[in-house]
C-alpha cells in the first residue's frame, strides 16, 4: 500500500474523511494537469489529437467503471445535475404521469423532477426508513409511476440500496430506472447492465478521485433517441469536425448530448485518478473501503453517548458513517472536529464521516481517538 500512499501527500496531522463530499486529486491527476498547463503554453494546442486520446482513454475507462455495453452508451457531461436534467426534460412527458423519488435524496434528484409539476407530473416520495425500502419504492410504481429515480447510496444517512431488485422490479412494471450513482462509482463496484437501469450519472469529484466540473452520463441505447435534445452544437453532431457540411443530425451515440468543446483539463485530471482505481482494481478498492466503514461502525458503537443514524446492516452501507453525539450540538462538533484538522461533514441530522479505501489506520485511529476525548467530557 505504500506506492498508493504515495499518490496522496497530505499535510501532516490532516485526517481526510470527506470523500462523500469533495475527494483530494491523487498526485497523478495533479501531475497530469500540471504537465497539461505546461503544454499549453509552450506549444498550445499543436498536439490537440494526443488531448483527445487522453479523453477516449477516458471513456473506456468509465465504462469499465459503469460496466456499459459500449464507449456509445457514456456521454462526458458537466455534472450529475445536467445529466438528471437531460432526462428529466428529455422524456415526453403527460399530465397525470408520475415519478417516485425517495424522501431522502440530495437536491440535484428531487428538484429537478419537481421541475415538472408545470407539465402535470405529480413526484410521489417514498420513506427509506421501512425494513424493506425496495419493496416500498417499488409497491409505490403503481400504473401511472413511468420512472424510479433513486440515489444508489443516500448521502446523509449512508444507505445503499440494493439496486439489481429495484432494477428487476421496475423491468416488471414497465417503470423506467435512473439511479444517481455518485455515491457508489468509484467506491464500490457498479454494474449498469446487472442493475437493469435505464440511465445512471455521477460527478468524478467524490469517489472517482477527480475534479470538479466533469462526469458520466450512461444512456441505455433504446433509449437514446427517445431523449429530446436541448443542447446543439458542433461537437454533438454525427460528423462532428466537418465543418463544410450543411445537413446535419445529432450523433447516434451519447455523444448527443456533449454539445460543444469538451473539459480537456478536467479529463486529463479524471483519466489519471481513474488510472489508479483500476490498477488497484474496483473489488480491492470496495474491500479496504468496507473494512475502513466497518471499524468506524464497531468503534463508535461501543462509546456512550453517540448514535449512530447510518444504517447497521453491511449490506446496507457504502463508504459513509453518520453519527451524533449527546449533548453536543452538531455544529459545535463539527467546528471542534475541524479544529482537529478532521475534515468530515453536517449532514442528515449529525457529523458525516467517508474515508475511501487509501484511508490510512493511523487517520482512522486518530479521529476515534479524538471523538472518544469528546464524549468523555
Amino acid at each position: 500500500m505504500s506506492t498508493v500512499n504515495d499518490e496522496f501527500p497530505q499535510i501532516d496531522g490532516m485526517r481526510y474523511l470527506n470523500h462523500a463530499a469533495v475527494a483530494p486529486w491523487p498526485r497523478r491527476a495533479s501531475e497530469a494537469v500540471i504537465a497539461f498547463a505546461q503544454q499549453n503554453m509552450t506549444i498550445g494546442a499543436r498536439d490537440y489529437p494526443q488531448w483527445l486520446t487522453v479523453e477516449n482513454r477516458l471513456r473506456d475507462r468509465l465504462v469499465r467503471l459503469l460496466n456499459a455495453p459500449s464507449s456509445a452508451d457514456v456521454a462526458l457531461v458537466k455534472n450529475t445535475s445536467e445529466a438528471l436534467s437531460f432526462v428529466a426534460f428529455g422524456l415526453d412527458w403527460k399530465p397525470g404521469d408520475q415519478i417516485v423519488i425517495s424522501d431522502e435524496e440530495f437536491p440535484s434528484n428531487r428538484v429537478v423532477w419537481e421541475a415538472l409539476r408545470s407539465q402535470g407530473v405529480e413526484v410521489i416520495q417514498v420513506s427509506l426508513k421501512s425494513g424493506d425500502p425496495e419493496s416500498a419504492l417499488l409497491t409505490a410504481c403503481g400504473p401511472k409511476v413511468r420512472l424510479l429515480a433513486v440515489s444508489a447510496v443516500q448521502y446523509a444517512s449512508g444507505i445503499r440500496l440494493d439496486l439489481a431488485r429495484l432494477g428487476t422490479g421496475c423491468e416488471q412494471r414497465g417503470v423506467l430506472f435512473c439511479i444517481d450513482a455518485i455515491q457508489q462509482l468509484g467506491a464500490l463496484p457498479f454494474d449498469v447492465q446487472e442493475y437493469r437501469c435505464a440511465f445512471a450519472m455521477a460527478d468524478g469529484h467524490k469517489w472517482m478521485l477527480g475534479p470538479e466540473g466533469l462526469g458520466v452520463f450512461y444512456c441505455r441505447s433504446d433509449l437514446r433517441e427517445q431523449l429530446k435534445l436541448h443542447e446543439y452544437g458542433w461537437h454533438m453532431l454525427e460528423h462532428a469536425g466537418d465543418y463544410d457540411r450543411s445537413d446535419w443530425q445529432p450523433a447516434s451515440s451519447a455523444r448527443r448530448f456533449e454539445c460543444g468543446s469538451p473539459n480537456l483539463l478536467g479529463a486529463m485530471a479524471l483519466d489519471a485518478s481513474l488510472s489508479l482505481l483500476e490498477e488497484v482494481g474496483m473489488s480491492a478498492v470496495g474491500k479496504a473501503l468496507t473494512e475502513r466503514i466497518e471499524h468506524f461502525q464497531r468503534e463508535l458503537s461501543s462509546m456512550q453517548g453517540i448514535e449512530l443514524l447510518s444504517p447497521a446492516n453491511p449490506q446496507r452501507r457504502a463508504g459513509i458513517i453518520t453519527f451524533r453525539v449527546d449533548d453536543w450540538e452538531n455544529s459545535t462538533l463539527f467546528q471542534r472536529l475541524k479544529t482537529e484538522q478532521i475534515v468530515c461533514a453536517q449532514r442528515g441530522g449529525g457529523i458525516r464521516l467517508s474515508p475511501h479505501f487509501y484511508t490510512t489506520s493511523e487517520v482512522i485511529e486518530q479521529t476515534l481517538e479524538v471523538v472518544r476525548s469528546l464524549v468523555s467530557k
